[in-house]
């Protein structure tokens, strides 16, 4: 068991999530109000997406992404910010007998294009989602080949940003590991991803298969989607990892209860307390994961 626990509030993702909750932040303010939210609430982390204001939907624009990192530094308040780099992989197969017409929700650029964000902000960590996945029950797939992790992997590398690893199946923690072997990763962090269709399933037997895989003394978390997000946040600590919670994941509370990105870390704080745990603060999360923090 881990007694000394990171965690990561995943605050709004790029998920059809807007309609189904209020509490999703969309704007640049908002997802920078959450992250106040959540480090008030306890959270080590804030991992962010940005969405495009007027509609909801997922955006790459580095100046959203440079207003978030403002705003959070302006609520002068320390928290450890994980920016996302798995936009741009989103490949929406054409329906039926027309795969090559591309559907509207896809978004597919280079590897190096999925960094800009990165690479003009240098957070303290960004992730990498570390290879090719079924998305869901339609027709979309998300797309990180060998070649464009390699590329992104030494790209990151050359940043000295420090790498979190999003392994959404068994064969992405295997590749993953090969660019360690390649040296093009520097001690990188490991996120166990699991519940997402259709991926590795969100269960004990999965997680454990997984954590059992991982590079020796490698510092990991570990989260489930929906209902699932609280027993897998538990079932990480007793494994010896961190926990991510947040409306990126789960937007529920309780049954019929809506939450938002604070109650979320609250929740997983009794939780973790319950087993004998404490969370830890961001500068102790940052001696945990070797992160220097940025000015």
């Amino acid at each position: 068991m881990n007694h000394d626990v990171i965690i990561t509030c995943a605050l709004t993702g790029a998920g059809d999530t807007t309609a189904r909750s209020p509490h999703v932040p969309v704007t640049p303010r908002q997802i920078a109000a959450a992250a106040v939210e959540a480090a008030k609430a306890g959270a080590t982390v804030v991992h962010c997406h940005v969405r495009d204001p007027h509609t909801g939907k997922f955006s790459r624009d580095v100046a959203l992404y440079r207003e978030v990192m403002e705003r959070i530094r302006e609520a002068d308040i320390d928290i450890i910010v994980n920016l996302t780099a798995g936009m741009g992989g989103d490949l929406e197969i054409g329906g039926g007998e027309n795969p090559m017409a591309f559907g509207p929700n896809t978004d597919l650029v280079g590897p190096l294009t999925r960094l800009a964000h990165v690479e003009a902000l240098l957070p303290e960590i960004c992730t990498l989602d570390c290879g090719t996945l079924n998305f869901g029950d339609g027709d979309t797939i998300y797309v990180s080949t060998p070649a464009q992790l390699r590329a992104g992997a030494k790209r990151i590398q050359e940043l000295g940003v420090k790498a979190e690893l999003e392994i959404f199946d068994t064969g992405h923690l295997w590749f993953a590991k090969q660019l360690i072997k390649e040296g093009l990763l520097d001690n990188p962090l490991f996120q166990l991803c699991l519940g997402i269709p259709w991926g590795a399933p969100a269960d004990t037997t999965t997680m454990k298969a997984m954590v059992d895989n991982l590079p020796a003394a490698a510092v990991w978390a570990g989260f489930g989607i929906g209902r699932m997000q609280m027993p897998m946040a538990a079932q990480a600590v007793l494994l010896g990892g961190n926990v991510r919670v947040g409306l990126e994941d789960n937007l529920w509370l309780d049954k019929g209860v809506l939450a938002t990105n604070g109650q979320l870390v609250e929740r997983a704080g009794e939780i973790l307390s319950r087993l004998g745990a404490r969370v830890l603060t961001p500068a102790e999360g940052r001696t945990k994961m070797g992160l220097t923090k940025r000015s």
